[in-house]
């Protein structure tokens, strides 16, 4: 879908301002784990999802990573909170680590993947300057 239609179907249908969690994970050789996602025009992507009314960040990205892979993950520290630029909402940003499970399917991820931060797939701008921000942190 256009990221047009997008914004404009947020502003109708979503409160005036909504929040999301998501998650880097980086592995030990400091390579960020990415999502296949089934509805986005940049299909390549850092997990996450919308955060439920009345729950806390931690429990909505950790809710969010195992309906979407089949895996428990675990928050290791906040790493950063930001307003989007586009449409009004607020991204709280994890880093966590695998604890376990086997990675499945979903409706909406297709695959999973670990990608050098320095050779990433299409995918949206800000989310490159978040994983490049974080790997300059030396987070990962």
């Amino acid at each position: 879908m256009p990221m047009w239609i997008h914004v404009l179907a947020t502003r109708i249908t979503q409160s005036k301002f909504n929040a999301g969690v998501c998650t880097l994970i980086f592995d030990e050789e400091g390579k960020v784990l990415l999502f296949k996602h089934t509805y986005r025009k940049f299909e390549w992507g850092i997990p996450g999802g919308n955060l439920e009314y009345r729950e806390p960040p931690e429990d909505a990205i950790v809710r969010e990573f195992y309906e979407e892979s089949n895996i428990k993950i675990e928050v290791e520290k906040l790493l950063k909170v930001s307003s989007a630029k586009e449409f009004p909402h607020l991204s709280i940003v994890y880093l966590c680590k695998i604890v376990e499970g086997e990675f499945k399917p979903s409706h909406e991820i297709s695959e999973m993947k670990y990608f050098d931060v320095n050779d990433l797939p299409q995918m949206l701008y800000a989310e490159k300057d978040l994983i490049r921000w974080a790997a300059n942190k030396s987070v990962g």
